[in-house]
C-alpha cells in the first residue's frame, strides 16, 4: 500500500494538538499503527473509488478525510482491545471534529466497508457484514436495546435510517430518505419510504451493480 504522509507522525501530533501532552502515547500507537495498516489495505484493496488507488495500488492518504475516519477508527478499535480507553476516547473525538460522522471504537465494523461524504452519520452497535456502505446523514440505531443484523453487500444512501430488530439480508439498497423500524428485508431489495409504510423493490444483481455503481470489487 502507496501511503502518502506520515500517517503515524499526524496522529500523534493531532493527538497533542486537541489534547495536550500530558500523556505520552507513542509506544501504543506506534504497537497499533502496522496492525491498523493491514486492516485499511484489505478494506481499501476492495474498494473501487478512484481516491484510494494509483493504477493497480492501494493508496492511503492521511488527507482525505474519509480515509483519515477510516484509519482513526481501526486506531481505536484496536487500541481498545488492550484496554487504553482514554487514548481511544480522544481518537473517537477527533475522528468526530474531523468528519462529524459517529463510529464508535467498540463496534465491529466489517472488513471490507466504505463510506463517502460520511458527514451526520452515525454508526450503532448492529452487527454488520462485509461490502457495506453508507453516506452522509445515515443511521444504525437500535429500539429498545434492539440493533439490526445485517448480511453482505448492503448500501444505505444519504439520509437513510435503519433502527431496531431488522434482519437485512444480501445485495439491499436503502434509497435516500428510507427510515425503517423493526422490519426484516429480503436480499435483493431496494427499499423506499417510512416505517410503518415503506415499500420494497426486488432487483437483480445487474440492477444492484447499477444503483450502486458497483462500489467495491468482488467476485460475488
Amino acid at each position: 500500500m502507496v501511503i502518502e504522509n506520515n500517517a503515524k507522525d499526524l496522529v500523534k501530533h493531532q493527538i497533542f494538538s486537541f489534547f495536550g501532552g500530558v500523556d505520552n502515547y507513542d509506544q501504543i500507537i506506534d504497537w497499533a499503527y502496522p496492525i491498523v495498516l493491514n486492516k485499511l489495505e484489505y478494506c481499501f484493496s476492495y474498494v473501487k473509488n478512484k481516491y484510494y488507488r494509483r493504477g493497480e495500488q492501494v493508496f492511503f492518504n492521511p488527507l482525505h478525510v474519509g480515509q483519515w475516519t477510516m484509519f482513526l477508527y481501526y486506531m481505536g478499535n484496536v487500541i481498545s482491545k488492550r484496554g487504553e480507553r482514554d487514548l481511544c476516547d480522544k481518537l473517537y473525538g477527533i475522528s468526530k471534529v474531523i468528519s462529524s460522522a459517529d463510529i464508535f471504537y467498540e463496534i465491529n465494523m466489517p472488513d471490507i466497508w466504505f463510506f463517502d461524504h460520511p458527514q451526520g452519520a452515525v454508526m450503532g452497535r448492529a452487527n454488520y457484514d462485509d461490502f457495506f456502505s453508507f453516506g452522509q446523514g445515515c443511521t444504525v440505531g437500535n429500539n429498545k436495546g434492539v440493533f439490526p443484523i445485517f448480511g453482505k453487500h448492503v448500501s444505505m444512501f444519504s439520509d437513510s435510517k435503519v433502527l431496531g430488530a431488522c434482519r437485512i439480508g444480501d445485495h439491499v439498497i436503502f434509497a435516500a430518505n428510507a427510515y425503517v423500524l423493526d422490519t426484516d428485508i429480503p436480499s435483493y431489495s431496494i427499499v423506499f419510504g417510512q416505517s410503518p409504510n415503506i415499500t420494497i423493490h426486488s432487483i437483480d444483481q445487474a440492477k444492484f451493480n447499477e444503483i450502486t455503481e458497483s462500489v467495491f470489487y468482488c467476485d460475488e
